[in-house]
This record gives structure tokens, sequence and C-alpha cells, in this order.
């Protein structure tokens, strides 16, 4: 094996990527605690406690569902229990994910319709609106929040206030944004709104959260179909949090008590200040990018997410190369784009342990080095440094 080869099996030094996430210290100590039986009383109070205390960090009036499997899992669920054969459906496509969740709502639904801009742009409320207006079959309406592929941040507050005095259900795939983005979910008004815990809450991929309201309770309870006794069902885990009642299947044990202790340490933290702290590691970074002499993907840098800045790349410049020396030389790992996106940008996650101002410093270096040496030009990483301290010190 030769150096280079080498290097690029070795564990990376700083993973800043979109996710998978590293964990906080005090998850990864919960990871390791007893694995109990699902039914004993231990586990079920503590099953109860979690979910509770989870409808704390949300701030919801309804008590949120965990589903056993990564976010993807809650996207599709959320589809599968809401959509009819007599459902009208507006999907909101800004980037890859939106584009993707319309694979899962158009055979579900009667009638199917999409709204798209370019992927470094981001919905226009007042379109929403318009077409809402043309059309008033529409009943439900999806959307998602930070499409990663291209770190941009659809104003999803705005949205529903538009969905809501239409009348439609409103779902929103919230999986990269919720617990490192400032939002009342109560304003939001999402119907069904899925994230995990894998991203900006520090915790492992193995989990979905729904914030469910009673208006999508009612929808999938007379929805006939609606998955039961399945992967996919929402219905089946409604009342699965109380202590008294069994679960539809095994819950992931190790994966509740990382999630306990995520949900510890947000809390504990304070949601305004672990938003803040994401929100400063962004605009560190973003003015870093710009200070470097690089471009920011998104159209402007308002609609830049908080969690992920997404940088373009410069002409002749392949992401694989550039992600590859990143490592070897720097030990940085980030993320690339996906599908449209991909070989366009790469991306540099914002997310739980790595939502500090000092990792945009460390990106800075890496991705400024990296691509001097790619492009042959200089990069003036000193200013792309002093950048982001600016931006820290204020």
């Amino acid at each position: 094996m030769n150096d280079v080869t080498a290097a690029a099996l070795a564990p990376a030094l700083f993973t800043l990527t979109t996710g998978p996430v590293n964990c906080y210290p005090e998850v990864l100590s919960a990871i390791a605690k007893p694995v109990l039986y699902d039914y004993d009383p231990a586990f079920l109070a503590f099953y109860e406690a979690t979910v509770l205390k989870l409808q704390k960090a949300l701030r919801i009036q309804t008590v949120p569902v965990i589903l056993q499997g990564e976010p993807v899992l809650g996207l599709e669920a959320a589809a599968a229990s809401l959509v009819a054969p007599v459902d009208v459906v507006l999907n909101l496509v800004s980037g890859v994910y939106g584009a993707g969740y319309g694979e899962w709502l158009k055979p579900r639904a009667g009638s199917f319709h999409e709204i798209r801009v370019a992927y470094d742009e981001v919905i226009d409320p007042a379109a929403v609106a318009a077409f809402l207006d043309a059309h008033p079959e529409v009943t439900l309406v999806a959307i998602c929040h930070h499409d990663t592929p291209s770190g941009t941040l659809n104003p999803i507050e705005e949205i529903g206030r538009v969905v809501r005095a239409h009348g439609a259900l409103y779902v929103v795939d919230s999986v990269s944004a919720w617990a490192g983005v400032e939002m009342d979910l109560d304003a939001v008004g999402a119907d069904l709104l899925v994230t995990g815990p894998n991203k900006c809450l520090g915790c492992p991929p193995a989990l979905s959260i729904l914030a469910v309201s009673d208006r999508a309770w009612a929808k999938m309870e007379t929805n006939p179909a609606a998955p039961r006794a399945s992967m996919l069902s929402i219905l089946d885990w409604k009342e699965a949090w109380r202590k008294e009642n069994p679960f539809p299947f095994t819950p992931s044990v190790a994966e509740i008590n990382a999630l306990d202790a995520g949900l510890d340490r947000y809390l504990g933290e304070g949601p305004e200040a672990v938003w803040a702290r994401h929100a400063t590691t962004a605009a560190a970074m973003r003015a870093g990018v710009l200070a470097m002499g690089l471009e920011l993907w998104a159209a402007r840098p308002a609609i830049a997410s908080p969690t992920c800045t997404a940088v373009k790349l410069p002409a002749g410049v392949d992401e694989t190369a550039l992600r590859t020396l990143m490592k070897r030389r720097y030990g940085v790992v980030i993320s690339s784009g996906r599908a449209e996106t991909f070989n366009r940008l790469v991306r540099i996650g914002h997310m739980g342990p790595t939502a500090h101002p000092l990792y945009a410093v460390v990106a800075l270096t890496a991705l400024g080095g990296a691509m001097a040496e790619l492009t042959g030009r200089a990069i003036d990483i000193g200013a792309g440094v002093a950048a982001a301290e600016a931006v820290i010190r204020g």
C-alpha cells in the first residue's frame, strides 16, 4: 500500500460533512450503556420520558413519534400515510432532495404538481400562493426545508402561512435543519415534520423523529392507504410512547439511549444558544470563502443554510480530486454534491459537534490549500481566516 492509498483509507482527523456527523461525547457514552429488554419496566418508563423530552425540545403540543430507522424511513412513511388516491399534491422543489421526494408522492396521489426553481434558489411563498389560488383542489403541499445538496434554506414559515390559509396539509422535511436552525414549529404550522437526531443533534443515524399535528393524525386514521403492521406505519406508533402500551416491534434501544443524551445536551445548552452557534459557524465559513476569492453556491448569502456551506467549484476543478487532497493533506473530510449538483460544488457541514466556529477555520485552511494546489493559483488563506475570525469576534 502506497502512502497516498494509506492516507485515503485512514480515518479523518476532522469530519466536516453534512451527515452523518460525529457524535457528541456524551452521546457516544450513552450508546455504551446496557441494552435493556424492551419490556423491562425500566426501559418502558425511560422510553416514555425520552419521548416527552423530545416533545419539549420540539416545542410542540402533540406527542411526537419515533420511528426505528434513519430519517429516510420517516419521509417515506409520511408520504405513504398521508397521501391517498383522492389527493391533489403539490411538491415544492428547490434541490435534489425535494425532487426525490416527488418519487414517493406522485405514485400515491390522484394528481401531482410541482413548483421548481433553480437549485441555487429557494421557493418563493408568493409563487406558492399564486399556484394554490389557481388550483383550489390541492390537498397536500410538501417541501424540503434545507435541501442539503444545495446548502439552501427554504422559508418554511412564510410558506406555511400560505398553505394553512389554503387549508391543505403541510409536510416538511427538516432532517438537516431542525436543532441547528432557529424555528418556531407552531409558526411553521407543519402537519407532519420529519427530522432526525443524526444531524444537528449530534447522534448516530438510526431514528426518525416525527412531529404530527392533530389534522395529520385524523387524515392518517381515515386514509385506507395508510400502512399498518409495517415498518412504514406511523399509526402503529401513535400510542407506543406510553409505558403501559406495547411496541409494534423492538425499538432501537441503544439509539434511544443516544437520543436521550443528545436531547439532554441540546436542552442543557439551550436551543437559542445552539442555533446561534450553528449560525456563527456558517457565517464565518461564508465570509472566509468569499475573502479567498471563491464563490458560494447559493444565489445570495441570505438563503444559505446555517447548517451547511456549499462552495461552487471553479472551472476545471474535480470535486473528487479536491476532497481526496483535503483528506490526504489536511485530514479533513467534506461532502460532495448530489445528482445535479455533483461535481459542481462541495459542501462543508456545520451540524452538532462541528457547529463551532473554530471548525470553519479548519475547513477554510484545508479548502484553500487544496484549491491552490489543484488550480495552481494563489489562494489567500490568510484573508479567509481573518474574515472568519472577524465574524467570530463580532
